[in-house]
């Protein structure tokens, strides 16, 4: 075994010893299906503090006591990536490190003899602990997903949405995970996510293309949703038109958000007459906002006979501000 490959070998042990001994498994089957890094610094008595960082993403310091620095100036994925990178630094027993750009472009699976292993040590713990292969399999099992789905890059974009990861390293994930070849990883994570953006969203034109594309679906019922305050969601509703029952869309304003396409999508020829047909609903959040996004399937004359109901939790904040993070004040204020 190469020194490069200890390196990865040891850093994949402590993240995965890291998850057993939080139990991280079983709170993301009791809760939802992304690793809260920020949540686990906290809960390791690691200070950590979001800065508008010049030319670093992230710093991880030891002196006098540990501590954390990450970056105001990057997406919510990347501020993620990069605080596993710092606390792989610190469960490691590494020395301080300052980060910059250069963890992003990186990959530890195919680092050089020459590399740092210190480094190569906080990339694979970073990698595994974001989005370990039985947290793939999960979201997998739930929506339905079979290894050949992920060629897709629309699947696989949904899956870093969802695993709360970047949408290149998901795909250089699946492919450590042997669900993707490494030439289709290549080729998938060369497509810029604004190009399966707008192959999701078709004639919908976004505010901008800042915010993520989300196409919810029944698996989705119930989730706890991390995203950003302009992102957009799609539901594909089944809706009883044929009974009188329809999708209530003037509920998604007094939850904070803007219709921006209504349609239904079409019968199949053997498709019977007066059954249920397919809605449609693209939405996108006016505001930075945690709640949920619900909607009830009632007849207009009989609004509070309720038929079906379709709900997601959401936590659209976006990236972390200057301070402490979100979780970290909320660990706070549970322990005080």
């Amino acid at each position: 075994m190469t020194a490069i490959e200890d390196a990865i070998k040891k850093a994949i042990v402590a993240a995965g010893r890291l998850q057993g001994d939080l139990s991280i498994r079983d709170r993301i089957d009791r809760s939802h299906g992304q690793i809260d890094v920020f949540g686990v610094l906290a809960h390791l008595d690691v200070p950590l503090l979001f800065r508008p960082l010049e030319g670093l993403l992230g710093a991880f310091l030891n002196e006098p006591s540990p501590g954390v620095l990450v970056t105001t100036k990057r997406p919510l994925s990347v501020q993620r990536f990069t605080a596993a990178h710092e606390l792989g630094h610190y469960y490691l027993r590494h020395k301080p490190s300052l980060d910059d750009e250069s963890i992003l472009r990186r990959s530890p699976f195919m680092a050089s003899r020459n590399a740092n292993l210190q480094e190569v040590e906080a990339d694979a713990f970073a990698a595994s602990f974001l989005l370990p292969q039985w947290l793939v399999v999960r979201h997998c099992k739930r929506q339905g997903w079979t290894t050949a789905d992920f060629t897709s890059a629309r699947i696989v974009y949904q899956l870093s949405l969802r695993a709360g990861t970047s949408y290149a390293a998901t795909c250089w994930t699946l492919a450590r995970y042997k669900m993707l070849s490494r030439s289709q990883a290549k080729a998938l994570s060369e497509i810029e996510p604004k190009t399966i953006k707008k192959a999701i969203l078709g004639s919908v034109e976004p505010t901008n293309y800042y915010g993520d594309v989300w196409e919810l679906t029944e698996a989705d019922r119930g989730e706890l949703i991390h995203g950003g305050p302009g992102d957009l969601f799609i539901l594909r509703l089944e809706e009883h038109a044929g009974a009188g029952y329809l999708w209530r869309l003037d509920e998604l304003d007094e939850h904070g958000f803007a219709l921006r396409e209504d349609t239904r999508e079409q019968y199949h020829e053997s498709e019977q007459a007066g059954g249920p047909v397919t809605r449609r609903i693209v939405a996108e959040s006016k505001r930075q906002q945690n709640g949920a996004l619900r909607l009830s399937e009632a007849r207009p004359w009989q609004p509070n006979s309720i038929a079906n109901q379709y709900a997601v939790d959401l936590d659209l904040y976006g990236p972390e501000s200057e301070g402490f993070s979100r979780a970290e004040r909320r660990f706070r204020l549970e322990a005080a």
